[in-house]
């Protein structure tokens, strides 16, 4: 038998023994019919008890290890391992794959938890990050995604009694998690005092948000919120591993071997403990529970399934029992009966019966076991053992025959011979030992030929020879029993073998593909009565071949169950299954055998469903006997869509070609020509690699494609409109149901679809993402919701969208072959078909996922290549056509009949209401009955047939037919020849659309005075075509060779003709007859030219580097032009005919004389002078400015001047038609680009008079007729192109605070490091080495923690410890502090950020953000609330509009990376007025979000980051999902804006740029703001967007004008709206007008805010009064007749109106850090001084600021004195001064340092002012001498400069903390350091506010690395601390906290680096101060009630 096919019969998985217990948990569960599901290696297994069966879902490909069951318990949900694990949901009852989740995690799905309601699904990845994510599961969409953990989760549950909360748990950590929008948010469980921090196994949520969780102690944590509130110690012995919550309590299950079971308050009901049952061991551990009713299942670590009905506890029930962990390798099947044994690494051998699908026995051995064997009695039972010795045991009873140890290395294969009398043994050690077995196995004999271990062995039938297989794939034959190699092959000529089970030899080599490694098949049997055989492999799979099959890479079925190695393959004796076990998975398979015979009535079972691509290139399907393909589909399966450079690529090209920018950007370019050329007319139609792509559309008119447009071409009025948003080929089109909608998909390296309306030829969607290379198919459903399309990708992947919403719903991997044609089922959109290269699919959809069918054919017909198909008049019957002329017709997924319909492939079908129509290659139309049954009527397509009215000619009778269509009383037909015709019922044929066929076209001459143009191209055609608007091809010819150039004689009669041989011809130009021809080269013919004039000469240019000349009229060369050094590529006559201009393939510019063709050099000036009868050449000086930044990459093919030589048009390799001004000098020119054809533009010319630019596209076949377009005639309509290469080299401008805001740094606060440039080891990594007494105190110190800090009892034997702090209110008792709340905040981001200041309720409430708090501001009370929920700072804020979403407020904040963690940039959507948060957007913005807009509805939100893209994002914010994102500009984009009356339009703006974007389904189309013909007007930096109506918008630039624009042409400019840069700008929708704020000085008449009217033309300006010499507007409001300014100096003003007034509500310091900080010592008052050179006096009863002194220098440090009536400010420039308060009067003032005042302050007695300096220095002075101000002396060697300072109670004492982590005692006012130890601890304080010192060693974190604690201060209580540091954390402690990382509360709200922090008087508030903020943040304190 020596067919290649795949067999006929096949294999039915029948049962699995085994269970999946160990790396697994959870994974056992009772469905709704009382079935058990589980699964083992990649099998999910359905089990019912009751009836003893099996059902299988085999929809992995590799291992499952997680398992969830649906709330209602039908459907499953079942994870898997490997690269790409996908998760598959599907219904126990009928084992079908309800939904497929994939393309998110990598490496595995750990583990997966239904939602409640079932709705959604939570998964866990394998990955590094233990990434979680949400899906909704029908759809097959992820909701949201998060970085789990850094380390393994184990159990993950949603919280069943909340919505959107989840728990997880795994090594030391649980984390309970909440989903809002798309983000997931986790909080880690605090373990705190009730536990130890350990690892979590599993757990279970209750009511009330209790949690319960399984530890690996034993112990059951029980969690209320994220607290551990108590423990259930010892519940279990060691790890539970599984909890399972039911109605009636839990039940847990633990590596003890013990469940219990526990009431809904986990009070303990019973214990049952396994091991002591009946079936229990020592060890035995428990994986999974489920409890239901009385019916409890437990799954073990062994492999094994118990059911426990609970009131017969101790007695389980054993359901299922498999093999152990450790590899299964042994097996061997009983010659007589149906019994199979196997042995294992765990020790055991096992026999199982194949009848009752159980295990009858089971020994454990002493080692592991690795191969088998039965005597061929059946009485004995060997077993190889992995140490090398083997033994025999009674099969009867499992006792011991005999024990033989004579190897090292483990035994792998043995085999009693067939006459029982010997038994072979091959071990590892190369040899194979022959025993006797009547001889109680003694040693007869010894094989010793093989130089590796011995892998397989046979017995021949008569018990002579043996056959060995090796490890390095020998095959060797040796005599028995002796033992004697065999080398004389002929000796075995006629030897029968009693087995086959070697992987080597003849009879098998099919077994082996082509190219494959000789070990990783692991087994054979072969089954010589059936002639079949099973083989199984390292992948997983077992196969079915012929037997014997002598050809490699022979055709096989194959069965996938199986995960990692597939170790062993056997029959059973009779035949009748085959048993297969795996390694990895110990686990074994028995399959039924279903011989051929049976499969003939067995039709019905349809092919097992399967979401691999089991069509291989070996597979089953591929019979061996296909035809050759047909030579075109051939031809078009050779065809390559890959570029070099893809469109997509140019934006980085150009980047890296920057350095060249730079260079050229400095010379002054030309400008962009006037004029433009638009679109009129093209010539051609892809047929030659496209089918079905020709329409008629809903009015009658025809849209097809070619190149890279979409054509609607009207047969009326013969004309054209275009769709040009593709950039590259259109390679597939398809029309919507109603015929108003097209899709047109395109190559690219991210290829998309487009889908757009026929009539306003406007983009409605644009599809992308998901196709590599591009796109060949595209189908709408029925009801046009959805569209497919496949892919040539190299798995032609085919995807199915909600088109309209641009989502993928679902998408699979197709086939290795071309795929032609995609059809989604009109009666069922869920389901589709492909056909392709032997390929047909039925596919249906599931969850995100395709699951496929191959189609069934029987015994009918053969495999063939499909080349179309159509769905018929039910949803079950599908209509295909094949390369051979057969239509096929399919039921389901059957084939029926075949019916021949035409001579060659069929290429097109279509569906009419009652019938077929179809076309093929051999040119027939045929018209068919609605069943094929027989064919109305056959229409041929020739040349007789055409009718007058035709827009050409036929090239040839019966043209292959690509595309069929019918409509309006016609046939249309597309050919693959690039005709498009019109088939009338009767019979007569118009031609409308002709272009030239296959191959590129290269010539193009117009014709010297008539509208005519002749092209020539390689399809070996020269033709003609009429340009006037009857556009048609007057004439043809056919060439014997193709051709790449042309030219008409100057009096437009001759046409001459350059061939691809080498050859040329001149014809008639009327008749194309010859007139003559030559041949003198052997190259291609690349250029040829009439001289001018007369046209005497004819120059010829070849590919073989000579220039020939001939003379006309004598028709004899007369020159040969020599001398250039590659081919010739261009050449141009002067106009006196004497010299030629010559171009060549090295870009040389060489000049001939004629006519001899002498080599002249002419100096570059002259060539300017010489006039040029054409210019054509696309080198020299004067076109210098036409080759592009990339120029390496890509060349520029053609060029012509137009004949006033005002307009160079070129053609490039990317396929751009460009128009440069002309001469183009300098480098990188300025032009207009248009892109219609697809890659190569190979030539361009003017007509005659100019009229028309004429362009062919090399292997796009098109010929395309641009009309030219003089400036100032053409109306506006959608005019021109996309402008040049480069940005605008003048810069946009400049200005200070723009040029800081563009350049600002944001780090995130988890990065950020000191403030201080302190250096030195931190306290908390300080060694001490205390002496005796110091350690005493140690003690004494740390005792103090643990007892009640209220008051200290004396512990030492010493006397009392003073206290550490003179404590203000001693007489009443001391009340901790517990708790902090916010209660004001002064200060507001202005600096950096605009827009972000806004009425809500009428302007009753204002909005604004800080730091990284919202504000929300009553106006009338003052009073503040906080949206708290943002962890870093908020950069930008929007209020939705809508009056559906009242008070709704999105903000966006500063992040890390992009990658979804916490520290990811977010969005929050909140509710201002309860601060609820509705939806938190995390995004892929890396470093921050910069602008939020809301849409028209108020459902989308618009989003920009601060990625080096600054990408542009569109959210539905309620759902958290991201529809749509694209790069938005490589410059920093500032704003971007929704039209106020839109969901789709919106405009962004930025540095040099603004862009008018469309959201178009998914996609971001965007048009560039076109600077038009307004006189100099230039691209600045735009600042900020305003909306008028109309479609004008408005953009402030930095300049000061207001850009204004109509759609995206810039139509006027106001002139200095402001003086300096307009920084924002306010469209009020209920009115129309437009506020606009900016930098400007105030003036009479001008002001920093204007109101303008709603076209800006007239405007009132307001003056904000607040003094500054410069006022700076940063954002504006306008609410009921009151303006809202938020201004660069961090103020917020509302302005009147009517009456101008200015009201400041909101005052902040402008610049920080804010350094200085001081609270009044009675008053609720306190004092700040900052950076900004001012000290201000804040009121916080009042809510305000009373006062502001401005200093002129930066404020460093302030201080009252101790009765409040003097207030001392140090200064950064080493001055300080004392201000009386009263009076605001100096009293003096002092300058003795340089360098800059860190601390300051008064002595307790008011005697002694200490002044701490940068200097490393501390100067005092005495107040009682008077304003002098005389420094009474200093403190010396002060290792670093002073941070804090602070004076003992009794004014003697200074301790000076410093920049080196030090801190010193010094004596007052002497300066003397004090160094004894026991002195300082007696002192008590006046103050502290020092961060260093033993006492406050406790507040230094773990994550002090690179960020320090900044400030610190002591309550006046002296028991509670607070502190600041660098994170932005306000941290409250007890104190003293000597003991390291001390227990504190955080409070956050403040950005990076807190700078100094006070208690107020009477401990009622907190001061903090920000640095990078500049905010002051009051925050009330809560003391613990007495």
């Amino acid at each position: 038998m020596a067919d290649r096919s795949a067999p006929s019969c096949h294999l039915r998985l029948e049962w699995v023994y085994g269970y999946r217990g160990h790396q697994c948990r959870n994974n056992l569960y009772y469905t709704a019919a009382k079935e058990i599901v589980y699964f083992v290696a990649g099998v999910g297994v359905v089990y019912s008890p009751r009836e003893h069966r099996q059902k299988f879902y085999l929809g992995h490909q590799d291992d499952i290890i997680s398992l969830a069951l649906h709330p209602e318990r039908v459907l499953v949900a079942t994870g898997q391992v490997g690269k790409e694990p996908y998760i598959c949901v599907w219904d126990s009852y009928t084992v079908q794959t309800v939904s497929v989740l994939k393309d998110v995690h990598t490496h595995g799905i750990a583990c997966l938890a239904f939602d409640l309601d079932g709705q959604r699904l939570v998964s866990v990845g394998l990955d590094s990050k233990n990434t979680v994510c949400v899906w909704d599961w029908r759809k097959g969409k992820l909701l949201s995604m998060a970085p789990g953990h850094t380390d393994r989760i184990f159990d993950i549950s949603w919280d069943l009694y909340q919505p959107n909360k989840l728990v997880s748990c795994g090594v030391k950590h649980i984390k309970f998690w909440s989903l809002c929008g798309n983000s997931l948010t986790p909080k880690r469980g605090v373990f705190g005092k009730t536990g130890d921090l350990q690892t979590i196994l599993c757990l279970a949520c209750a009511r009330d948000e209790v949690t319960y969780s399984g530890a690996l102690n034993g112990d059951i944590y029980v969690w209320k919120g994220i607290n551990l509130v108590r423990t259930i110690q010892g519940a279990h012995a060691a790890g539970i591993f599984s909890m399972n919550a039911c109605e009636e309590g839990f039940a847990t299950g633990g590596r003890d071997g013990c469940v219990r079971l526990w009431d809904l308050n986990f009070k303990p009901i019973t214990v049952i403990d396994l091991r002591e049952t009946d079936q229990g061991y020592k060890g035995l551990s428990v994986r999974s529970v489920c409890w239901r009713g009385d019916h409890i299942l437990v799954g073990t670590q062994d492999s094994e399934i118990f059911e426990i009905v609970v009131h017969e506890r101790n007695k389980p029930f054993l359901i299922m029992q498999g093999h152990c962990e450790g590899e299964l390798w042994a097996l061997a099947v009983h010659p007589t009966k149906p019994l199979a044994m196997t042995g294992s690494d765990d020790r055991s051998v096992r026999i199982w019966s194949l009848i009752d699908h159980a295990l009858i026995a089971r020994c454990n051995m002493e080692e592991p076991i690795r191969c088998a064997a039965v005597s061929t009695d059946g009485i004995h039972l060997a077993l190889g053992m992995k140490d090398g010795s083997f033994t025999v045991l009674r099969v009867r009873d499992m006792t011991e025959v005999v024990h033989i140890k004579d190897r090292k290395e483990a035994i792998h294969e043995l085999k009693y011979s067939p006459d029982g009398n010997f038994l072979a043994v091959g071990s590892n050690d190369s040899s194979v030992d022959v025993y006797g077995v009547v001889q109680r196995y003694k040693k007869v004999g010894e094989c010793i030929g093989s130089l590796s271990f011995i892998t397989h062995m046979d017995w021949s039938s008569d018990s002579k020879y043996i056959q060995t297989n090796d490890g390095n794939g020998k095959r060797l034959f040796y005599r028995m029993p002796n033992g004697k190699e065999v080398t004389n092959k002929e000796e075995l000529k006629g030897v029968q073998w009693a087995s086959w089970t070697c992987v080597s030899g003849v009879e098998v080599n099919g077994i082996w593909p082509k190219y494959s490694d000789i070990n990783d098949i692991n087994s054979v049997d072969a089954n010589f009565i059936g002639q079949v055989m099973v083989t199984a492999d390292d992948y997983g799979i077992v196969k079915l071949f012929r037997y014997p099959c002598l050809r490699k890479g022979a055709k096989f079925k194959k069965y996938l169950g199986h995960s990692a190695h597939v170790t062993n393959v056997r029959w059973s004796h009779d035949h009748q299954w085959v048993v297969s076990i795996g390694g990895a998975d110990h686990s074994v398979f028995q399959w039924k055998f279903v011989p051929d015979r049976k499969l003939k009535d067995s039709l019905h079972i349809a092919p097992q469903e399967s979401l691999v691509d089991s069509n291989s290139d070996e597979s089953d399907s591929d019979q061996s006997d296909v035809p050759e393909l047909d030579s075109e589909i051939e031809q078009e399966t050779q065809i390559t869509y890959r570029r070099q450079v893809y469109k997509e690529d140019l934006p980085q090209l150009k980047e890296q070609c920057k350095e060249k920018r730079k260079s050229a950007a400095s010379k002054r370019r030309e400008r962009a020509p006037g004029n433009s050329i638009r679109l009129h007319f093209v010539h051609g139609y892809r047929g030659y690699d496209c089918r079905s792509n020709l329409f008629y559309t809903q009015t009658g008119e025809i849209v097809y494609h070619v190149a890279a447009v979409g054509v609607v071409y009207n047969r009326q009025q013969n004309t054209q409109r275009f769709y040009l948003g593709h950039d590259d080929d259109i390679l597939c089109l398809a029309i919507h149901p109603l015929k108003d909608y097209v899709a047109t998909g395109q190559v690219g390296r991210d290829s998309s679809i487009h889908i757009w309306d026929t009539e306003t030829i406007k983009p409605l969607s644009v599809l992308k993402g998901y196709h590599q290379y591009g796109v060949c198919a595209v189908d709408f459903s029925a009801d046009g919701k959805r569209l497919a399309s496949v892919g040539i990708d190299d798995n032609h992947t085919i995807v199915l969208w909600d088109w309209k919403k641009g989502e993928k719903l679902s998408a699979v991997r197709g086939s290795k072959d071309k795929i032609f044609v995609v059809k989604i089922n009109p009666y069922m959109p869920e389901k589709l078909i492909t056909v392709g290269i032997k390929h047909l699919k039925f596919w249906r959809r599931a969850g995100g996922g395709l699951i496929g069918r191959k189609g069934c054919i029987g015994a009918m017909g053969r495999a063939d290549t499909m080349m179309c198909a159509v769905y018929g008049w039910t949803e079950e019957m599908a209509f295909s056509g094949t390369s051979t002329g057969d239509v096929c017709i399919w039921r389901d997924v059957f084939l029926i009949k075949t019916v021949k319909a035409h001579d060659g492939p069929v290429f097109s079908m279509h569906a009419l209401e009652k019938g077929f129509v179809t076309g093929g290659k051999d040119g027939v139309v045929a018209l068919w009955d609605d069943t094929f049954e027989r064919c109305l009527k056959t229409y041929a397509i020739k040349r007789a047939a055409l009718a007058p009215g035709s827009k050409g000619l036929l090239l040839e009778d019966n043209p292959s037919i690509r595309a069929i269509s019918l409509g309006h009383g016609h046939i249309l037909v597309g050919t693959k020849n690039g005709e498009i015709l019109e088939v009338d019922k009767s019979g007569p044929v118009t031609l409308l659309v002709q272009g030239h066929m296959e191959g590129e076209v290269w010539g193009l001459a117009t014709h010297p005075h008539l509208p005519i143009c002749a092209t020539v191209s390689d399809d070996k055609t020269l033709r003609i075509w009429d340009l006037s608007p009857s556009h048609c091809m007057l004439a043809v010819r056919k060439l014997k060779k193709g051709g790449r150039c042309c030219c008409f004689s100057p009096d437009g009669k001759a046409l001459a003709v350059g061939l691809n041989d080498g050859s040329f011809l001149i014809v008639n130009a009327d008749t194309l007859e010859d007139l003559v021809s030559f041949q003198h080269r052997k190259d291609i013919i690349s250029e040829i030219r009439f001289s001018p004039g007369a046209g005497k000469y004819l120059a010829v240019a070849s590919c073989d580097n000579f220039v020939d000349i001939y003379n006309v009229m004598s028709s004899k060369r007369v020159g040969i032009c020599k001398g250039a050094s590659s081919y010739i590529t261009h050449l141009d006559w002067d106009v006196r005919g004497k010299l030629l201009q010559v171009n060549t393939g090295a870009k040389e510019q060489l000049f001939f004389e004629a006519p001899r063709g002498k080599k002249q050099t002419i100096p570059t000036l002259e060539v300017e002078k010489i006039g040029w009868a054409s210019w054509t050449s696309v080198l020299g000086s004067c076109c210098e400015g036409i080759w592009p930044i990339i120029g390496e990459v890509t060349d520029v093919t053609a060029s012509c001047l137009t004949s006033d030589s005002k307009v160079l048009a070129t053609g490039d390799d990317f396929g751009f038609v460009k128009l440069f001004r002309y001469p183009a000098k300098g480098k990188f020119g300025k032009f207009k680009r248009y892109v219609a054809h697809s890659t190569h533009v190979t030539n361009v010319r003017w007509t005659y008079d100019d009229s028309l630019l004429v362009t062919v596209g090399g292997a796009d076949t098109s010929l395309m007729l641009w009309t030219y377009e003089v400036e100032g005639h053409r109306d506006s309509r959608q005019c021109d192109s996309e402008e040049s290469d480069l940005d605008s080299e003048e810069d946009g401008g400049y200005d200070s605070d723009v040029t800081r805001e563009n350049e600002i740094n944001y780090t995130i606060k988890a990065l950020s490091t000191n403030i201080r440039p302190m250096f030195g080891i931190k306290p908390h990594l300080q060694q001490k080495e205390p002496t005796l007494d110091e350690s005493m105190e140690w003690v004494t110190d740390s005792l103090l923690l643990f007892t009640v800090l209220y008051f200290r009892p004396p512990v030492s034997r010493a006397l009392p410890q003073p206290e550490k702090l003179q404590t203000n209110n001693v007489g009443k008792k001391k009340r901790p502090i517990e708790d902090l709340i916010l209660e004001l905040v002064f200060g507001y981001r202005g600096k950096d950020c605009r827009n972000n200041v806004h009425y809500l309720n009428d302007g009753a409430d204002v909005i604004y953000h800080t730091a990284s708090i919202g504000i929300l501001y009553n106006v009338a009370t003052g009073s503040q609330s906080f949206y708290q929920e943002h962890n870093d700072d908020i950069l930008c804020l929007t209020v939705n509009q809508h009056p559906k979403f009242t008070n709704i407020v999105a903000t966006g904040q500063v992040g890390d990376s992009a990658d979804m963690s916490a520290t990811a940039p977010s969005i929050h959507v909140w509710d201002a007025m309860n601060k609820q948060t509705l939806s938190v957007l995390r995004c892929y913005h890396s470093k921050g979000v910069c602008s939020v807009s809301f849409s028209a509805t108020g459902k989308l939100l618009l989003s920009v980051g601060l990625d080096p893209e600054h990408t542009i994002t569109i959210w539905k914010w309620q759902e958290g999902a991201k529809i749509a994102s694209r790069a938005g500009h490589n410059q920093r984009i500032f704003v971007a804006e929704f039209r106020p009356d839109s969901d789709t339009q919106f405009v962004s703006v930025g540095v040099k740029h603004v862009r008018f974007w469309t959201l178009a389904g998914r996609a971001l189309l965007s048009k560039k703001g076109l600077l038009s013909s307004i006189e100099d007007a230039r691209m600045q930096t735009m600042l900020s967007v305003a909306f008028g109506a109309n479609n004008l918008t408005f953009t402030g630039t930095i300049s000061g004008d207001v850009c204004v624009w109509k759609d995206h042409v810039l139509i006027r400019i106001v002139a200095k709206a402001h003086n300096g840069p307009v920084f924002t700008m306010y469209t009020t929708l209920r009115d129309g007008l437009i506020v606009t704020g900016g930098k400007e000085r105030p003036s009479k008449e001008g002001g920093a805010v204007k109101l303008w009217d709603q076209e800006l033309k007239r405007c009132r300006a307001f003056r904000l009064e607040t003094g500054q010499i410069t006022d700076c507007v940063r954002s504006v409001c306008r609410g009921k007749g009151k303006i809202l300014v938020g201004t660069r100096n961090a103020e917020i003003i509302e302005v009147g109106e009517k009456n101008a007034a200015c009201n400041i509500l909101i005052n902040g310091h402008m610049d920080g850090p804010i350094w200085g900080l001081a609270t009044h010592p009675s008053r609720d008052f306190f004092l700040s001084a900052a950076e900004d050179g001012t000290v201000r006096l804040w009121d916080i009863a009042e809510k305000k600021m009373l006062n502001k002194v401005s200093l002129g220098h930066a404020a460093r440090t302030v201080c009252y004195s101790p009765e409040g009536d003097m207030v001392a400010i140090g200064m950064k420039n080493g001055e300080f001064i004392i201000l009386l308060v009263t009076s605001l009067k100096i009293w003096g003032k002092k300058r003795d340092r340089r360098s800059a005042i860190q601390d300051i302050r008064f002595s307790p007695d008011s005697r002694y002012l200490a002044v701490g300096s940068s200097e490393n220095a501390v100067d005092f002075y005495d107040l009682t001498l008077g304003p002098t101000l005389n420094r009474v002396s200093y403190c010396k060697d002060i290792p670093s400069f002073v941070i804090q300072m602070d004076f003992s109670a009794d004014s003697c004492y200074l301790q000076v903390s410093t920049g080196s982590y030090k801190r010193q005692v010094y004596e007052v006012p002497s300066g003397k350091q004090l160094v004894d130890q026991a002195v300082i601890d007696k002192i008590t304080w006046a103050t502290w506010t020092s961060v260093l010192g033993d006492e406050v060693i406790g507040i230094w974190s773990r994550h002090a690395e690179k960020a320090d604690v900044n400030c610190a201060c002591v309550s006046h209580s002296g028991i509670n601390l607070v502190t600041g540091d660098d994170f932005g954390m306000v941290k409250l402690f007890d104190f003293p906290c000597p003991e390291k990382f001390a227990k504190h509360k955080r409070f956050l709200g403040h950005s990076a680096h807190l700078t100094n922090i006070r208690f107020t008087s009477g401990d009622r508030y907190v001061v903090s101060a920000g640095g990078d903020d500049c905010s002051l943040f009051i925050w009330k304190c809560v003391h613990m009630p007495h």
